[in-house]
């Protein structure tokens, strides 16, 4: 159980919340708000063995990156309270525990999964080839939506690709930011980033840019799902927390990045879910 609490801490578990919402506000919006509790629950532990797969992934993808790293040197691997063959344990469970949980969804929910694991995967390593690696991980999440949206359809319709295509630009306009912590660093290493390709003002607009994009997608999924008041306000709700998180991010000053980065965005995420939601429902 220690080492299970290393784990979990590792990975960060409990940043599930960014994705899981939207897997949910894509079953409440496929099923019109009739989705079944069993749907949910298999939904759920298909997100948990994903995003647990995913993230023990990229420790071990990075293992030897953090051990350099000042920021994360006191990770669980670099610090050596877990090793590799005990991480890759747990991955192979989290894969185990997806891929059972999609069969009990559909037949194209277990066909795909291995699909979205493979991006999933591939994220680890983008950042050593490309600076578009934001991107990649925004459409790792944002896959969220769209999962969840044939789990409970058994096919894949445009409305959530839409949906999608904006937790990837919310997804990446954060992680810019997140970013923003390890520019000298990814820079001596050769690592690629838009904060480490463009320098930190280019990257603040770049954020910006994304997280534009993402409101733009909100509102043309809202649209075409004709959802009602409930959906507008919360939209608008949205575009104030991301002003917020903008707002304390300053080129000269970084300190209060956990709070953009952590705070408002699950703050966002819960709250989409909810609006969406009120937005069936009344």
């Amino acid at each position: 159980m220690s080492k299970l609490r290393i784990f979990l801490e590792m990975i960060k578990f409990e940043h599930t919340i960014f994705a899981l919402p939207f897997a949910y506000a894509g079953a409440l919006l496929a099923s019109r708000g009739r989705v079944g509790l069993w749907q949910i629950a298999w939904i759920t532990l298909a997100m948990v063995g994903a995003r647990t797969a995913a993230m023990a992934f990229n420790r071990l993808a990075d293992a030897e990156l953090d051990a350099k790293n000042p920021r994360t040197m006191g990770r669980a691997l670099p610090r050596r309270l877990l090793g590799k063959k005990e991480v890759w344990v747990y991955f192979f469970l989290a894969v185990a525990l997806l891929l059972f949980s999609a069969a009990q969804l559909n037949r194209l929910a277990l066909f795909l999964s291995p699909v979205a694991l493979f991006f999933l995967i591939f994220y680890s390593y983008t950042k050593r080839f490309t600076w578009t690696s934001h991107l990649f991980l925004g459409w790792a999440l944002g896959l969220a939506p769209i999962g969840a949206w044939l789990a409970v359809t058994g096919r894949i319709d445009w409305q959530p690709v839409v949906l999608g295509l904006a937790v990837t630009f919310w997804v990446a306009g954060f992680d810019v930011i997140y970013a923003l912590q390890d520019v000298a660093f990814d820079q001596a290493e050769g690592l690629q980033s838009i904060p480490a390709r463009f320098g930190v003002k280019h990257a603040l607009l770049a954020s910006l840019a994304f997280h534009i994009l993402t409101l733009a997608l909100f509102a043309v999924a809202g649209a075409a799902l004709r959802l009602g008041v409930a959906y507008w306000i919360g939209l608008l709700l949205t575009a104030a927390l991301l002003i917020y998180e903008h707002a304390i991010i300053k080129p000269d000053d970084l300190g209060r990045i956990n709070t953009a980065f952590f705070t408002v965005n699950g703050v966002l995420s819960v709250g989409y879910l909810l609006f969406a939601w009120a937005a069936l429902y009344y």
